[in-house]
């Protein structure tokens, strides 16, 4: 029979014994403890050493003997008064304890009945009475028997409330462990809630409770009842926080023990599903990998990383997010082209006839991918060059990576850098992220089916930063020519080769270009177009595209050559051809309108019509100021949408030679105009000038358009020559322009964007310039269309530039400076 049972045989012989035997009191009242309290312990008393129990007065339990010696004890005393002393062992293991591996204080116990199991083993039913201190060992054999003294419990005054309130949170707490355990029979909160006597349900609470047997000794050992209870609520305590505590970590680990026995029967269901239906999808998803791996040109190691990940694909739960995480992962290797190549054509007539198709102008663009072609041809393989067009917006930087992948048959992709500042957008994020993906770079081959596309890195210039990182930084691997073959993605974790990759990368300034990148490409400036060559533009391009895109065709419209012009000058302000392009439409839109609403307007557009299509002239054409005043000069500009001319005027009025600068300049422009005043009283003798007039008179130098900022160093010369016409009330020489810095000794220096500059000069109508000597190397460079009709003077210092700008007329009315 097992324990279980034994326990259960026993519960029910106590049980019959409560109705047999009147001796029996399973709960004690007040009265029966009184009873229990006066009754006699011998002096002498039969000791039964106890394994792990400790009995308390008053308390019912039945013991298991098994011993030689206790059976012996048992069964002579239960012959005559059956009384014992129980005490516990300070050893539970120790199968035969001596004197001294007892305890000092027991319990007087009656035995109520002795029972014979069916194994052979003898039980009793014992009930404690009294407390008693073993003061000596009387005998050993054939037992312990010992001479004791009689222990009384220390109980409370009658209607102690703080002892009171002790026995109620014993109550309660009793109560409260009994529900949250599993191992305590609900039936036992039913014998605490009909206990009457206080100290007996303190006791009672104590023999049953979860104790280390040490504690419980402790617990029998104490006089006074109060502190006895005391003690007792501590444990209880900490039982309670002990239970509730396991039972929180049993509902949490039930909870997930549950959702995954849920979710591997919903999986074994579901694969029994799918191979009824003929087999899951997992295994088709890997098939279709093998499959197509086989059709890929990779390496070795890509080869052996792809299949790496391929079996751990398939020990991998398919319901779980790492599954689709992987298989994103193999998709983009089997997506990217290894070494899958475009054949390019090499027929140089053909590309340079698509390249002049598609463009007018960028004559230098042209040549250099001209040449990338020639070299190709000759010599089979070379790796692409990385070029950086640079250029004010609108003169086909962009567009013309298209038109050099169509000349090269190559494949087009483009990808836009402004605003980009987060370094993984480049190199991708680690496959460990969330949301992981590779960077653009790699994203746009995989789109590209190729891996010797034409790539187009717009706006490189706009580029930022951030706590991200530094994407110009990490675009230097991607624009090295001896690193890019092994350019590292984070998200593959593979190198890809770049190496013929043709990328072309546009700017509208090299100022805000990383230095260390700009160093790595090849810069080609893309200036702006004259008048001319928009025009030419607009009858090639941009008119037939417009026309097609509005549904309208040559025969309905048609643009003369003097109209366009008309646009160009008075509508538009810029060096390209995009706010051109937006008037063509705009035109073209207003006359499909009448069209559409059955009138029948005119098919050659005259400069009446324009207006009337588009409203009144929005710029008037640049021109050069009258030189009947002196000290206003013109000089030119560079700005991002083109060159510009502004002018210089200086005035002067009694004063202490305080100088004022106006128009919205900027350091580097008010530092020329101190310098520019500095030179000429340095230099006032040779002008003719008293060296006493420049504290006399106050300067005023102002630059118009003053809502509009300036800066930069080359309206130097244009500024000393203002301030001289100024002083001296020399006329300036009629339509003429300047540009140049100057230094404290009188050197010209030469400075940028000169054909620009020579464009706003033509547009101004203005015959002659004045450039640094150094800046001639500059001129022999620019084709002789957008020098015809032009004068060029080379100075090397600020004399030379006042004897070519001033006359030695002075104007009408003029001041007298002195």
């Amino acid at each position: 029979m097992g324990k279980k049972t034994e326990k259960e045989l026993i519960q029910n012989i106590v049980l019959s014994a409560i109705d047999e035997d009147s001796d029996f009191i399973p709960l004690i009242s007040d009265e029966d403890e009184e009873v229990l309290d006066g009754s006699e312990v011998p002096e002498l008393l039969p000791l039964l050493p106890l394994r792990n129990t400790v009995l308390f007065p008053g308390v019912v339990i039945p013991i298991t003997v098994g011993r030689e010696k206790s059976i012996r004890l048992i069964k002579e005393v239960y012959k005559k008064d059956k009384i014992i002393g129980t005490v516990a062992q300070t050893d539970p293991d120790m199968d035969d304890p001596d004197f001294k591996d007892l305890y000092g204080v027991g319990t007087v116990a009656q035995i109520i009945r002795i029972l014979e199991m069916p194994d052979g083993t003898n039980s009793i039913i014992i009930q404690g009475k009294k407390r008693f201190i073993i003061e000596s060992i009387v005998s050993k054999e054939p037992y312990f028997v010992a001479k004791t003294s009689p222990l009384s419990d220390t109980k409370p005054k009658t209607r102690d409330q703080e002892f009171e309130a002790i026995v109620g949170s014993l109550k309660d707490l009793s109560l409260r462990i009994i529900k949250l355990s599993s191992n305590i029979p609900p039936e036992a909160s039913f014998a605490v809630k009909n206990i009457e006597s206080s100290s007996f349900l303190i006791n009672f609470i104590c023999s049953n409770s979860d104790f280390d047997l040490s504690a419980k000794q402790l617990l029998l050992e104490e006089n006074d009842l109060k502190t006895r209870g005391i003690r007792l609520l501590e444990h209880l305590s900490k039982e309670i926080q002990m239970l509730e505590l396991k039972n929180d970590i049993q509902s949490k680990v039930k909870t997930d023990l549950d959702q995954q026995q849920r979710e591997f029967m919903l999986n074994q269901q579901m694969k029994t599903i799918q191979d009824e239906l003929g087999g899951s999808p997992m295994d088709k998803e890997v098939l279709e990998f093998r499959k197509k791996a086989t059709k890929k040109k990779w390496g070795k190691e890509i080869g052996e990383t792809f299949e790496k990940e391929l079996e751990k694909m398939q020990r991998i739960n398919p319901a779980t997010a790492e599954y689709s995480v992987q298989a994103n992962y193999l998709q983009t290797l089997i997506d990217l082209p290894w070494n899958e190549y475009t054949k390019d054509d090499f027929n140089l007539p053909r590309a340079e006839k698509i390249l002049d198709r598609d463009h007018y102008g960028l004559d230098k663009v042209k040549d250099r991918i001209l040449e990338h072609l020639a070299v190709l041809k000759l010599k089979g393989d070379m790796k692409s060059p990385i070029i950086c067009l640079v250029g004010p917006p609108g003169v086909g930087k962009t567009s013309l990576g298209k038109s050099v992948a169509s000349a090269l048959k190559r494949n087009y992709l483009r990808m836009s850098l402004g605003g980009l500042h987060d370094e993984s957008e480049i190199r991708g994020h680690r496959k460990t992220y969330i949301g992981a993906m590779p960077g653009r770079i790699i994203q746009n081959l995989k789109k590209g089916k190729s891996s010797n596309p034409v790539f187009v890195l717009d706006e490189i210039d706009k580029v930022g930063r951030s706590a991200h990182g530094d994407p110009a930084s990490a675009l230097l691997e991607v624009l090295d020519p001896e690193q890019n073959s092994t350019f590292y993605d984070n998200y593959l974790e593979l190198e890809y080769d770049l190496s013929r990759v043709m990328f072309i990368a546009t700017a509208n300034t090299t100022s805000n270009i990383h230095p260390a990148l700009l160093d790595r490409m090849e810069v080609i400036d893309v200036s702006g177009y004259i008048i001319e060559e928009k025009v030419e533009i607009a009858k090639r391009h941009l008119i037939p595209k417009q026309l097609e895109n509005h549904g309208l065709d040559k025969v309905q419209l048609s643009f003369p050559k003097k109209v366009i012009e008309y646009m160009v000058e008075h509508y538009t302000r810029e060096s390209g051809v995009r706010q051109l392009d937006k008037l063509v439409a705009k035109v073209i839109r207003s006359v499909a309108k009448k069209i559409a609403f059955e009138e029948k307007p005119d098919r050659l557009l005259t400069r009446d019509e324009i207006k009337n299509l588009v409203g009144v002239p929005r710029f008037l054409k640049d021109k050069t100021i009258s030189n009947e005043y002196a000290g206003v000069v013109t000089g030119l500009a560079w700005t991002s949408v083109g060159g510009e001319i502004l002018f210089v005027e200086t005035s002067l009025s009694k004063g202490d030679g305080k100088l004022t600068l106006t128009g919205n300049l900027g350091e580097v422009m008010k530092e020329s105009a101190i310098i520019a005043l500095e030179y000429l009283k340095s230099h006032s003798n040779i002008l003719g000038l008293d060296p006493e007039v420049f504290r006399k008179w106050n300067i005023h130098v102002h630059v118009p358009e003053g809502a509009i900022p300036k800066d930069g160093p080359s309206a130097g010369i244009t500024m000393v020559t203002s301030i001289a016409s100024a002083f001296t009330q020399r006329k300036v020489r009629k339509s003429i322009a300047m540009t140049g810095e100057i230094t404290l000794r009188g050197k010209v220096l030469p400075v940028g964007g000169i054909k620009e500059k020579i464009l706003a000069a033509k547009r101004a109508g203005v015959k002659e310039i004045i450039l640094s000597s150094e800046n001639e190397r500059n001129i022999s460079e620019i084709k002789e269309i957008y020098l015809s009709g032009l004068e060029f003077n080379y100075v090397t210092n600020i004399m030379d530039v006042l004897e070519k700008a001033l006359l030695k007329q002075k104007i009408s009315g003029a001041m007298k400076i002195t």
